[in-house]
């Protein structure tokens, strides 16, 4: 742990942060807080410490949940980099505003937060990955970084962060840093910090030597990204604007291995979500309040002093209505209030994924207590990038029954996400829970109509919202 924490400390002294002392200021504008929103980059919300993990060493994270709230039940809505950006600064379905297949681009005329944040008076600036198009619509100051981590040189350089924000003393400002960590290629940080056979597989998973020694790397970066994260922490304690300072951090997806990210499991959707808000949020607490990604633009606009009820986002629903499908969980924050959604949404499309079936389209549906999930080409076969690595062929050779259920899934899938939070018994033909799964299949159903998602054909025109040119 000691060689641990000098690769950290090593880490924090090459971002040429810690060196830099900068002057106290005290904003002059409390009615609208600073806003610091850190988002990680294919990280499953259990493997870190405020959501279980008692293998990965997360103490800048855990230190950020202890003075903030844990909201325990926030959703992606759609398992893959690209569109997650977009239905966060959008507040609309990935369907909705075009941005749903991976390497996407909105509609023309869909405006997103950094426009709404500068009508109220806000610098809205980015570090990281950006992995949005067309960036015309998305007007942040770029601070730098790069959409892929290939592990070679610095990665992102935080004191353009930490400049930001002194030269936005007296002015409120939104800076979303967006790490490339713990994406591949898992390169970064102590890459003998973790032994991989002392790592605890989780039990969707299948045991391998090569899968321990891939999550022992991912977990190393993980550690890495967190020593990011005290950066940040430590950039707004100088700044003199901390009691000011609204700090949220989000894992985003599940993390590149089979039955996670590129599928609409828990594990692919299930999000971690931590804020620190000084004087308005409760420190070292938790809420269940069930919540989705498209909730957190009209949050920051309410917190910012907009009213996101009267807000035209540029785009038609399958209704006529020009709203947002996200709603404000404000008083999640700040009164502790407990319930905001009954059902949360996803949908995934593999037509332009990296090495991904020519078209199979799913859609689910989410309660408090059960997931249903809607393979509509189902009698094709699932393939991304892991279904060709040289693990999942041994995932193959040691557990043939649980490794093609990757590949080839059923037409209907239904889980009971209390009593089985791995997705492994699928109860969609068990007569004892019909009631449910037709449930769960209207309310999936109606959410398709708002939409304007028409299913497999919503699929095949995945292509079109791909800027031509880009990288696949």
């Amino acid at each position: 742990m000691k060689n641990f924490l000098m690769i950290c400390a090593s880490v924090i002294v090459a971002e040429s942060l810690l060196a830099i002392n900068t002057p106290k200021k005290k904003s002059t504008d409390t009615s609208r807080p600073n806003i610091i929103f850190i988002m990680a980059d294919d990280l499953f919300m259990e493997d870190i410490a405020p959501y279980g993990s008692t293998q990965v060493h997360t103490p800048n994270i855990t230190r950020l949940a202890r003075e903030g709230v844990c909201l325990d039940n926030m959703f992606n809505m759609v398992p893959v980099c690209s569109p997650t950006r977009q239905s966060i600064l959008t507040g609309l379905g990935p369907v909705r505003s075009g941005a749903y297949p991976n390497h996407t681009m909105i509609y023309d005329g869909i405006k997103t937060l950094p426009v709404y944040l500068k009508q109220l008076g806000y610098r809205t600036a980015l570090i990281g990955k950006k992995h949005y198009a067309p960036e015309s619509a998305y007007p942040f100051d770029f601070l730098g970084g790069r959409e892929h981590d290939n592990g070679e040189g610095r990665d992102i350089d935080l004191s353009k962060a930490k400049a930001y924000i002194k030269k936005s003393a007296g002015k409120p400002f939104f800076l979303m840093f967006t790490s490339n960590q713990p994406h591949e290629p898992w390169t970064r940080g102590n890459q003998q910090a973790y032994n991989p056979d002392k790592i605890k597989l989780k039990p969707n998973m299948v045991d391998t030597k090569l899968t321990r020694k891939r999550m022992a790397n991912y977990f190393a970066e993980i550690s890495y990204l967190d020593s990011l994260v005290g950066v940040c922490l430590d950039m707004v304690e100088r700044s003199g604007q901390k009691e000011n300072t609204i700090i949220m951090f989000a894992t985003e997806q599940g993390n590149s291995f089979p039955f996670s990210k590129w599928t609409l499991y828990d594990q692919g959707l299930h999000s971690g979500f931590i804020v620190k808000w000084p004087g308005k949020v409760q420190p070292n607490t938790r809420n269940k309040a069930m919540l989705a990604y498209i909730d957190i633009t009209p949050t920051l606009i309410d917190i910012a002093g907009g009213d996101p009820g009267k807000i035209n986002t540029g785009s038609k629903d399958g209704l006529g209505k020009t709203g947002f499908d996200g709603q404000s969980f404000k008083k999640v924050l700040t009164d502790g209030v407990a319930h905001a959604r009954d059902y949360v949404f996803a949908e995934h499309t593999t037509r332009g994924i990296i090495q991904g079936s020519d078209a199979y389209a799913s859609r689910s549906a989410r309660s408090t207590k059960f997931l249903y999930i809607h393979n509509l080409n189902y009698q094709g076969e699932f393939s991304n990038t892991i279904t060709h690595s040289q693990m999942f062929k041994q995932w193959l050779e040691k557990d043939p029954l649980r490794s093609s259920f990757y590949e080839k899934r059923p037409q209907e899938e239904l889980y009971n996400v209390i009593q089985d939070p791995y997705n492994l018994n699928n109860l969609a033909n068990d007569v004892q829970y019909s009631s449910i799964k037709k449930e769960l299949q209207e309310k999936l159903k109606d959410f398709m109509i708002q939409q304007g998602d028409k299913g497999i054909q919503t699929e095949m025109e995945a292509l079109s919202r791909q800027p031509k040119g880009k990288e696949q």
